[in-house]
């Protein structure tokens, strides 16, 4: 067994409990990008992350991004940019999707409402059912809480939750903030991360500063 953490090419790391695994090694679609040691936690079993990605169409171009040591609870669900219908006329109902004749009422690409990629940053937590909107950014640190309709950006460090989503609090002053963000010690080497789990989990800033294995 590794003294510097888990192998994050594995897909079960938790041996006799698969129902957690390392996300990016059950990716299949080009369009979803997730970094190192973020895992998704489902009995039913990890692979379904995708079936949970609804609307992602490789024509629309959109990307699902999420970043590394991320905590994705089971029926996480991320709407993206093909669930939008044109708004602008009298009628939102798709028809040029069913051609026959109504084809011609194909909309221009910039009748659709299009927000970009959802990013999710590093270190964040994702409740139980909760929904991510397109285009939403959740910064490094935030917290989601459990069935929460995500349709705004979520800052960093900070914890939100409701219908639609709150920010409730921050979970530090701005000022450490500032500093977790610039240490950003999601990208050290797992030797370095290893040596400074104390730091990391005990909230010691002044460790973090001078780590140890720099």
């Amino acid at each position: 067994m590794s003294s510097n953490g888990p192998n994050p090419d594995n897909p079960a790391p938790m041996e006799g409990f698969p129902q957690v695994g390392f996300l990016k090694n059950f990716i299949t679609r080009e369009n979803i990008i997730v970094g190192d040691y973020t895992y998704y936690d489902d009995p039913d079993g990890p692979e379904r992350f995708e079936q949970n990605v609804l609307y992602h169409f490789p024509f629309v171009g959109d990307k699902l991004i999420i970043g590394k040591f991320c905590a994705i609870a089971k029926d996480v669900q991320f709407i993206m940019n093909g669930a939008n219908h044109q708004m602008s006329g009298f009628s939102t109902y798709p028809f040029y999707i069913f051609a026959n004749g109504w084809e011609k009422a194909m909309p221009t690409e910039d009748a659709l409402l299009y927000k970009g990629d959802t990013v999710i940053e590093h270190d964040v937590w994702i409740g139980y059912q909760a929904t991510i909107m397109p285009g939403i950014k959740i910064g490094s640190g935030a917290i989601v809480a459990s069935k929460s309709v995500v349709t705004s950006d979520v800052p960093p460090y900070s914890i939100a939750g409701g219908n639609p989503a709150k920010v409730i609090k921050n979970r530090f002053d701005d000022e450490s903030i500032a500093e977790l963000l610039e240490i950003a010690w999601w990208d050290w080497p797992a030797e370095k991360i290893t040596a400074n789990l104390s730091a990391i989990t005990g909230a010691d800033l002044q460790a973090l500063r001078d780590p140890a294995g720099s």
